[in-house]
């Protein structure tokens, strides 16, 4: 399997995972709440992109070394 499927495969799990969390964060503090129609969007786009980022580097972890 190359690094890109198996990134691909962990970012979809962590994505929607890192993405979630951000939101809940942006929900869950009241001063956040009130700008929540912009920071909704830009929270989940930034945790997609940091999971992409993390699923690179575990993938590359997890595949043996190519000689």
């Amino acid at each position: 399997m190359s690094t890109w499927k198996l990134a691909l495969i962990i970012w979809l799990i962590a994505g929607v995972t890192v993405a979630g969390a951000g939101v809940a964060v942006v929900l869950a503090v009241p001063q956040l709440q009130e700008q929540s129609a912009v920071l909704i969007p830009a929270v989940a786009a930034g945790g997609f992109v940091l999971a992409f980022i993390a699923s690179l580097i575990v993938a590359r972890q997890m595949l043996p070394a190519k000689a």
